[in-house]
């Protein structure tokens, strides 16, 4: 079974979608199995993370921004692509760092993340986009 999300994005950050993977899985109908989320682009990212403290997305995404400033920054002058702007390397850096696919065992018609996990699109570039996700459920 396979299915497409889009999540709408305002700028950098994590944009949770746990609700609407949990619903497909739902309706998937399927008992045991692995979700399989992979995200169709190349400057943004999916990560597991927490979803009970929002200082832990907030101290994610300014750890990311240390770690890889804009290409406007004097630190990052050997980058050549910025066909789209100074946030745009960065962006293809800080997914490459991440990843665009994650696999969640299923059992019992659920997903097995733990207590405070949740499923993000963490978004590098600095303009709003239309994220395309897509959900494929295997037995």
């Amino acid at each position: 079974m396979i299915d497409r999300l889009t999540v709408s994005t305002q700028g950098p950050g994590l944009y949770e979608f746990t609700l609407q993977a949990r619903r497909f899985v739902s309706e998937a109908g399927m008992s045991e199995g692995l979700l399989t989320v992979f995200v169709r682009h190349t400057s943004c990212s999916l990560i597991v993370q927490e979803n009970a403290d929002p200082d832990v997305q907030a101290d994610l995404q300014a750890f990311f921004s240390r770690l890889v400033p804009p290409a406007s920054d004097p630190s990052m002058s050997w980058i050549r692509h910025d066909t789209e702007g100074p946030d745009d390397m960065p962006a293809h850096i800080k997914a490459a760092l991440t990843q665009t696919s994650i696999g969640i065992p299923v059992s019992g018609g659920e997903m097995l993340l733990g207590t405070w996990q949740g499923l993000y699109l963490f978004e590098h570039r600095d303009r709003p986009h239309q994220r395309q996700v897509v959900l494929h459920l295997g037995g």
